[in-house]
């Protein structure tokens, strides 16, 4: 009894740590990156392909050395890694502004954790093999023991977001961590020392005795394992993706699909399974075809609506793909080389989706990929096998095809139709198209094949509708997200959307086109803000009146650009190169280069960059970088606001444009003001009539800080403009601590 707990304690302690230096680590590299949610995919393909590492040197080391040996050089490794401990960040590294933010982040991860994450990822095989020779009554078949490393791992990990990140700072976390691995490697040695009288020469049991005599596991059930592994790790970050595109990248919603995930092992490799392997397998079609309309639907849903679905499908392929897995597992002789073939499987899916997908396709391709991958991975259920004759094999191919043919006229008919229809005609048509190719569709679920290809089918022929604003002109995807340009339906006025956030809209009218719309128009917050500037007498360090000098972190379109008066120092931060060439290019934007062509743009993090421009440079100071999903919220803490304050001339003020669909950062703004002892105020542009909405205005939310009221200039005095109190609940956020769970609209 005592050798078991103690294998099941460290195995679930070992797992515990792994996944709670997973989000930490990722957490202190978001400010590094511009608080791009794929810094937690491209964490992930690092953590996996160490994972993938580890279970290597496990294969190795239980299959060609001595058990003696083993535990020597496992301990060994143990007390080598300690060298790493604990993680940290190497003092003044940062990532290069124009290098590709992914094998920065890799590397940085490789030199903060990769050490005792490599051993900590070994352990799980190894602990297991070690258990498997021990002549326990349950060492035949240890594979229950992954149950319990699972178990460690989902409460290591759901652990971060709701106990360790709002209570604990990153220093102290890291700390803690530290002393957690030592404890571990505590446990390791005592293992080995249970494990170390087992003599190396006491004979196997029979069935391994019989297995090592047979041929080794063949090729076909290897390729099936990976693949097996393949699809859920692909579809956990497809969906993390999707999740954290239009709404912030935060622990919380990292974690939840990887928890889900970590589950589906810990239900199916557990000795009696809580949910029915076949009710599943028989049900999977209705989620996969549910998931896959909103990408070929181009129907931006809610994300109350997304949120469950994407989880509940993720949850329910993870089932059965690794039911697949736990039922085709070997005996315990070939536990390692087991793990090692699922560990291979899920790094194939890391590396598709964080290193692959953003530079093959435009868009968010790997989710539906993904979700067609599962359903040709699905079983036939038990209950209705699938029939093999050469007409029903012949059927898997030619009603899909006509299925992808019928819809692509339906879908070309109707885009010669559109300019007799109204908007809501149009959403109300497709909708019927879709829904209907989707129930076709789904009564090809009793065979896996067919439905597979119905749903490529559908893929394909969804391609063809671009959606309510029709083709785009320019799209990108890179590290940041996907940006693209479209032109509304009208043909009035042209958008920059970043995932599904508008981010500019010019009017194509050229008499019209200096006018800056969306968050920025002149009888809004931004245009007061630039006239009280503007009003204002600034004198250079000769007593000479000079003209107001005013920097822009965020690009977008480049609207703001057109507040700026002939001879007005102008210079704008941008940290994504596809805008900068969106802004630039004047065959999708001109605001740029009809207002301010010789505007300097300073490509990288702002913070990092803004580092390098002399003290008191800026009057004004603008934080355009809050109104779309991916939130840099290291540009919101006491270090971030004490380098403004730093590059902000005497008399110069601070302009945070904070709209946002998902977020109140006026809480977490006020905080940072009261505690610097400035001056906030608060303007929440709501009044907007039809008309205006029309022309392109939308609402917007902006707070002014100051050193003084004097500073505010007219803004002081303006009724619209109010104090920002703090409140209570929201502390200081600083480099070393924030949580957007407290200020997230839920």
């Amino acid at each position: 009894m005592l050798l078991l707990l103690v294998f099941a304690i460290s195995m679930f302690a070992g797992a515990g740590l792994l996944f709670v230096v997973e989000p930490m680590l990722a957490k202190v590299a978001l400010p590094l990156f511009g608080g791009a949610p794929s810094v937690w995919n491209a964490a992930l393909v690092f953590y996996q392909s160490m994972l993938l590492a580890g279970y290597l040197y496990a294969w190795a080391a239980t299959k060609w050395l001595e058990r003696r040996t083993q535990i020597a050089a496992h301990v060994a490794v143990a007390l080598l890694c300690l060298i790493s401990v604990p993680p940290r960040i190497p003092h003044g590294w940062e990532p290069p502004p124009n290098g590709d933010p992914v094998w920065a982040l890799l590397g940085m991860l490789a030199v903060t954790v990769g050490l005792p994450f490599f051993f900590l990822s070994s352990s799980t095989p190894v602990l297991q093999r070690w258990f498997a020779q021990s002549m326990h009554r349950s060492s035949k078949d240890p594979y229950f023991l992954y149950s319990a490393s699972n178990a460690g791992s989902l409460i290591g990990l759901l652990g971060y977001p709701f106990l360790v990140e709002p209570t604990l700072r990153l220093g102290t976390q890291s700390r803690w961590w530290g002393y957690g691995y030592i404890a571990f490697v505590g446990l390791t040695i005592l293992c080995g020392a249970l494990i170390w009288r087992t003599q190396p020469g006491t004979p196997l049991p029979a069935n391994e005795e019989l297995e090592q005599t047979v041929d080794r596991i063949p090729f076909r059930r290897r390729a099936r394992w990976i693949a097996l592994a393949f699809v859920p790790s692909s579809l956990m970050m497809g969906v993390t993706t999707g999740l954290t595109t239009d709404v912030p990248a935060i622990p919380l919603l990292w974690v939840i699909p990887l928890a889900l995930y970590l589950l589906s092992f810990i239900l199916v490799f557990a000795r009696r399974p809580l949910i029915s392997h076949q009710w599943l397998v028989r049900r999977l079609p209705l989620f996969l075809i549910l998931t896959l309309l909103p990408a070929i639907s181009k129907i931006e849903m809610p994300f109350s609506v997304l949120f469950p679905l994407y989880l509940i499908t993720l949850f329910a392929v993870a089932m059965v793909c690794h039911g697949e897995l736990a039922g085709s597992r070997p005996s315990a002789t070939h536990l390692a080389e087991f793990y090692l073939w699922i560990s291979v499987g899920g790094v194939l899916g890391g590396v598709f989706n964080a290193l692959l997908a953003p530079v093959i396709f435009n868009t968010v391709l790997e989710l539906p990929l993904a979700l067609i991958f599962a359903a040709f991975l699905r079983p036939a259920p038990v209950s209705e096998p699938e029939t093999t004759t050469s007409a029903a094999r012949r059927n898997d191919w030619l009603l899909p095809a006509l299925l992808a043919m019928t819809m692509a006229i339906v879908i070309e008919v109707l885009s010669h139709l559109a300019h007799r229809q109204t908007h809501a005609e149009r959403f109300a048509i497709y909708i019927l198209v879709f829904g209907y190719s989707a129930l076709w569709c789904l009564s090809f679920g009793k065979r896996p094949r067919r439905f597979a290809l119905g749903m490529a089918a559908l893929l394909v022929a969804g391609s063809l509708y671009q959606g309510p604003y029709g083709a785009p002109l320019f799209r990108k995807r890179n590290f940041f997200g996907v940006v693209r340009v479209v032109n509304d339906p009208s043909g009035r006025s042209r958008y920059l959307f970043f995932g599904a956030i508008v981010h500019g809209i010019q009017n194509l009218d050229p008499a019209k086109s200096r006018e800056p719309l969306s968050y920025y128009t002149r009888s809004g917050p931004a245009g007061g803000i630039l006239d009280s500037l503007n009003a204002r007498r600034f004198q250079s360090s000769s007593g000479a009146v000079r003209e107001p000098r005013w920097a822009v972190i965020g690009l977008g379109a480049g609207s703001m650009a057109c507040y700026r008066t002939p001879g007005e120092p102008l210079t704008f931060y941008e940290i994504n190169p596809a805008i900068v060439h969106i802004a630039s290019d004047p065959r999708l934007f001109t605001f740029l280069t009809q207002c301010a062509p010789r505007a300097d743009i300073v490509l990288g993090d702002a913070r990092l960059r803004l580092r390098d421009a002399p003290d008191g440079s800026y009057d004004l100071i603008v934080l355009d970088a809050f109104s779309g999903d991916t939130v840099p919220m290291h540009l919101l803490t006491r270090e971030a606001l004490a380098l403004y304050l730093r590059k902000l001339a005497p008399g110069g003020i601070l302009a945070f444009h904070i709209s946002n669909l998902h977020l109140r950062l006026e809480p977490p703004l006020a905080a940072l003001a009261h505690d610097a002892q400035l001056v906030s105020i608060i303007d929440n542009d709501t009044r907007l009539t039809p008309a205006q909405e029309a022309e392109g205005k939308l609402a917007s939310r902006w707070m002014v800080m100051a050193r003084s009221r004097a500073d505010l200039g007219e803004l002081a005095s303006n009724p619209q403009w109010q104090p920002a109190a703090p409140d209570p609940n929201v502390p200081v956020w600083t480099d070393d601590y924030s949580s957007l769970a407290r200020v997230i609209i839920w």
